[in-house]
């Protein structure tokens, strides 16, 4: 295996669920950061929002976008692909009420028209683990592998 398909082993292995992360966004030069929850699948992070958020009016505005959480990080696109009923979100609304469960209909109102699913591209990022850090460019499908330690104290 190529150290591209293990790092998304990793990838998968570590962000198929619910996770939390900062989420770092820019307008007119600005950049602001708040914590998100995020499920990854299949080269993507899902998050539920509304549209009317300060995050989706900024990525509106500037696609680019950052995630972090410890030690990982990536930088990608962002863009809000819609309401939940809409019928292209049907397969990725089961997944995150399922993943978001304790939380999902407790803090979403799907009779909210302004409710949507915000899905993130990773261009790049950095992932760990087992004694490996792995460097990825999502874009050329490589990835570079090498001795990581993470010794941050939390």
């Amino acid at each position: 295996m190529c150290h591209f398909e293990t790092a998304m082993a990793v990838i998968t292995e570590l962000f198929s669920k619910d996770c939390v992360f900062a989420l770092a966004t820019a307008s007119d030069n600005k950049p602001s950061v708040r914590m998100i929850d995020v499920y990854y699948e299949d080269g993507a992070f899902y998050m539920v929002t509304y549209a009317n958020s300060a995050k989706v009016k900024e990525l509106e505005g500037n696609e680019k976008v950052a995630l972090c959480s410890q030690s990982y990080r990536f930088d990608g696109v962002a863009r809000n692909i819609g309401h939940p009923s809409r019928p292209e979100n049907s397969a990725v609304r089961e997944k995150l009420i399922r993943v978001f469960a304790p939380w999902y209909f407790k803090h979403n109102d799907e009779g909210d028209g302004d409710m949507c699913y915000v899905k993130i591209e990773p261009q790049h990022g950095f992932i760990y683990k087992d004694g490996t850090g792995y460097r990825v460019d999502f874009c050329n499908s490589t990835a570079e592998a090498f001795p990581f330690t993470f010794d941050i104290v939390l």
